[in-house]
């Protein structure tokens, strides 16, 4: 009975709305827009190279001005002496703001029943209020894409930002269908399915793909010659894929399976991002030669094979990039997002480099998700999605000091620091007999 009732509790308390405030020094701060001047930085372009004693100016949600002697009258000015000034941090895959807490299945909406849900929207499920965003944001990551999971097609990923009241006010302008690659392997280290199994699931998983695609296919092809079709919402959403209006995100990670997927939509004519890509490391002239970009994550994470070396993981990103793939990072969490930084950190350490694991958290992602025009560095007339850093975001001793998402000045409070500071210094405290 007890269990019954916290687990009630825990589900009611979830459900409850969360004011979108930090608590600082006793008051309730919210994110504000306006005039910021953000002055005398070192500003780490990414795409223009590093600026030093420069300023930058932000009005009405956009990157107005970078220079050495800008002023603004009106403008709230913020002095960044011996600070650091970087594009705000993109996570390539998570499933931030779908679950708020896993083991309370009210609060887990990262998956849909049924096989094939393309049309489920991650965007609609979206919590603005989730406590995990706040924890992420203040970590320097700015904006993530939030992906449905589970089934072929488990639905339509939507990129966000990590500020708003609604989950349309937070949307970052790209989506895209998201489709779980038939495996030819084993599903884990526990699958005990025989060879035969293995081959003849694997099989049938796939011919399941190639019929829903044909299927895809001759809905778009009746609508075009304007027949009256049938309310039809997951070939009406995978039709537009094959349209050309939405790409197809494709999860897929063992080597054979990266292969098959190559094969498979060489003759397609989409726009197809591969995301997971674990052993990419394996097959990285292939995927280079296919031209296909690539979101890889987790970085941090054990190797797929007991015979690979402990890095391979950590490798993974460097040695797809040597071979000429674009390559983005990911999490892919929903709880432990603001890591990113320190995935990249690890990519960073093994082989892609400081400034190639830089690019995969900023610019990378946002020219794979075709919203480079807007974000991922810093230049003038971009949305102002900015991070102020006392050092190397990618160091566990930098600070990040200010964070601004679309012009907005984010508190810089979550409930894990308003907790460290309650219990740093008690008041009143134990008092002694």
């Amino acid at each position: 009975m007890k269990r019954i009732l916290k687990t009630f509790c825990a589900a009611l308390l979830a459900l409850l709305p969360i004011v979108a405030m930090a608590q600082i020094d006793g008051e309730f701060v919210k994110p504000r827009t306006g005039k910021f001047l953000l002055k005398n930085a070192t500003v780490v372009t990414v795409t223009k190279g590093t600026l030093s004693n420069t300023s930058v100016l932000l009005e009405n949600g956009k990157i107005s001005q970078i220079g050495a002697n800008i002023t603004a009258a009106d403008a709230e000015v913020i002095d960044c002496t011996g600070m650091f000034i970087y594009p705000g941090m993109i996570d390539g895959g998570t499933r931030l703001g779908l679950v708020e807490v896993s083991s309370v299945p009210e609060t887990v909406d990262y998956a849909e029943i049924g096989n094939v849900t393309p049309n489920m929207q991650a965007l609609t499920t979206v919590n603005p209020n989730s406590e995990a965003i706040g924890v992420t944001r203040v970590s320097g990551v700015t904006t993530v894409l939030t992906v449905p999971t589970g089934g072929l097609f488990p639905g339509t990923a939507a990129l966000i930002n990590l500020n708003g009241y609604t989950p349309d006010q937070m949307y970052g302008g790209f989506k895209a269908v998201a489709m779980s690659f038939p495996s030819s392997g084993r599903r884990g280290r526990f699958d005990r399915r025989s060879e035969e199994d293995i081959k003849k699931d694997a099989e049938k998983a796939m011919k399941e793909a190639n019929d829903i695609w044909d299927n895809a296919k001759s809905y778009l092809e009746l609508k075009k010659s304007g027949a009256e079709l049938s309310y039809y919402p997951e070939m009406e959403q995978l039709s537009k894929v094959i349209a050309g209006e939405l790409p197809l995100l494709i999860e897929v990670n063992a080597a054979s399976d990266i292969q098959n997927a190559i094969k498979w939509v060489q003759d397609k004519k989409i726009k197809v991002i591969f995301s997971g890509v674990a052993e990419g490391w394996r097959v990285a002239e292939e995927i280079a030669k296919s031209g296909i970009p690539v979101v890889t994550g987790p970085v941090q994470e054990l190797p797929t094979r007991q015979s690979d070396r402990y890095d391979a993981a950590y490798s993974n990103a460097g040695k797809m990039a040597k071979a000429g793939v674009k390559v983005a990072l990911r999490t892919d969490e929903e709880e432990n997002v603001r890591n990113l930084p320190f995935h990249a950190a690890f990519a960073a350490a093994y082989g892609l480099g400081k400034e190639e694991a830089l690019k995969a958290v900023t610019i990378n992602p946002a020219e794979i998700f075709g919203i480079a025009d807007q974000y991922g560095s810093v230049e003038t007339g971009k949305r102002a999605n900015l991070i102020v850093s006392t050092g190397d975001p990618f160091e566990t001793r930098s600070q990040i000091i200010h964070v601004f998402i679309d012009g907005y000045r984010i508190p810089m409070s979550n409930r894990h620091i308003r907790l460290y500071q309650e219990f740093l210094e008690r008041s009143p405290g134990l008092k002694a007999n």
